[in-house]
């Protein structure tokens, strides 16, 4: 289902420019002869350095080092669903001076120059740890140096590496998710098919967190921020920007005024220290193959007491009459009814005349319904999820003349394609 997912995410969260802002050239210097790479498009300054970056998942991201001499700290930006590094390098400019910071910022697979036919969630979470990786073997950077920055959808990356990283020296979420479908549609609980489960990760970031949000947002609504910051474990003093939407509250004097002062405030606490390694590398094979046979040992020896049990003779006359009806019993169940009982999943308890249960779906199963309706002469589409407890959860999406409701009908296609095997639908036209 992880594939499914992530062809879901990349229908509905990312939507990358068309084409990009911005080109890469390679330019030979020094001597002997190697390659720099240069931005176009934007304006040429000094102490940026421009670099491709491979990920883990055979990619190769575009990111920009911003250096400030005199900096302490470093900020790893992760940008929102439908800019690049061309369309906010000059915000990275500007943070770096106005912060003292060294800023490094990059393009998620598929968007920008950066390879990759479609950006999705797994994507994502490679993109970053790879700029990370960058900062810490090119750079020499440490983690208790870091602020991870995460905008809008950007806030899904920058709290999964937070997650997994415990001398981490602080986040800023920057109108930030609970997650890809609560923007849609406000559910109470978190679902397998969601993306960027920010609600679930936050409670486990240990360092402190600094949430900015606009009042006026109208894409994300204002209770994502105000709820994040209620979950976080160590909380700054959030900037909830009066009037601020999605995408200008950069333009806010107090934007700038109130990261200066965080910024000067993590500045000042000391290093955590940690011997946890911050990203573990895949373990030798000799320590993967010597610790399951000890596991798998002390198993056999917890399960011999319950075996000793059924040896000890048993005591009483009542005990001897259950042991007696119990067989009975099983000798009078044909092999037909054993076959039958051992592929239902249902309760022992259920009544065999009730076959309401034959029509349900399985329990690791969904089956979506689409409709479609006419309220007040427009289409809006809708989607119906039916689970194993037979109750119905309606998302209602976008107006289905709207360019978002063609990629949405297109993910829909490709989502049923993707699982005829696993999921049952119906196209219903009102």
């Amino acid at each position: 289902m992880g594939g499914v997912t992530s062809m879901m995410a990349a229908k509905f969260a990312f939507f990358p420019p068309d084409p990009p802002s911005y080109g890469l050239v390679a330019v030979e210097v020094g001597e002997p002869a190697r390659v720099k790479w240069e931005m176009t498009g934007v304006m040429k300054r000094e102490g940026v350095e421009v670099m491709r970056l491979k990920t883990r998942r055979k990619n190769e991201i575009v990111a920009v080092y911003v250096k400030n001499p005199a900096a302490k700290l470093t900020v790893l930006y992760s940008h929102g669903n439908a800019a690049d590094i061309g369309q906010i390098y000059e915000l990275f400019i500007e943070l770096s001076v106005h912060l003292r910071v060294n800023l490094i910022g990059y393009d998620y697979s598929g968007y920008g120059q950066s390879t990759g036919k479609q950006p999705s969630e797994i994507n994502t979470f490679a993109d970053i740890e790879a700029v990370y990786r960058c900062l810490e073997e090119t750079y020499g950077i440490l983690s208790q140096d870091i602020i991870l920055y995460g905008q809008s959808v950007g806030s899904g990356p920058t709290l999964d590496l937070a997650t997994r990283l415990p001398c981490l020296k602080a986040v800023v979420l920057h109108s930030p998710i609970l997650s890809g479908l609560r923007v849609m549609y406000p559910v109470k609980r978190t679902y397998w098919f969601d993306i960027f489960k920010n609600i679930d990760k936050i409670q486990l970031v240990n360092c402190p967190v600094l949430v900015i949000h606009g009042t006026d947002d109208d894409v994300v609504n204002f209770s994502h921020g105000k709820k994040l910051w209620e979950l976080c474990k160590e909380k700054y003093e959030p900037l909830w920007i009066k009037g601020g939407n999605h995408c200008n509250l950069e333009l806010y004097p107090e934007y700038i005024r109130h990261l200066k002062k965080f910024v000067s405030v993590v500045e000042r606490l000391p290093a955590k220290t940690s011997e946890i390694p911050q990203l573990p590398e895949t373990p030798p094979i000799s320590s993967v193959t010597l610790e399951p046979p000890r596991n798998s040992t002390d198993q056999k020896e917890k399960s011999r007491p319950s075996i000793d049990k059924k040896n000890k003779p048993q005591q009483g006359t009542e005990k001897s009459v259950k042991a007696r009806r119990s067989i009975e019993r099983r000798i009078s169940i044909t092999r037909k009814e054993k076959s039958r009982k051992s592929t239902d999943c249902c309760p022992a308890n259920r009544p065999n005349d009730n076959m309401d249960y034959l029509e349900k779906p399985r329990k690791s199963f969904d089956r979506l319904v689409c409709l479609v309706v006419n309220c007040c002469g427009k289409m809006i589409w809708q989607l119906w999820r039916y689970d194993e407890v037979s109750w119905i959860l309606q998302y209602r999406l976008f107006d289905a003349q709207s360019f978002h409701a063609l990629r949405i009908v297109e993910a829909l296609e490709a989502y049923v394609l993707s699982a005829t095997r696993l999921l049952s639908y119906t196209l219903y036209p009102y």
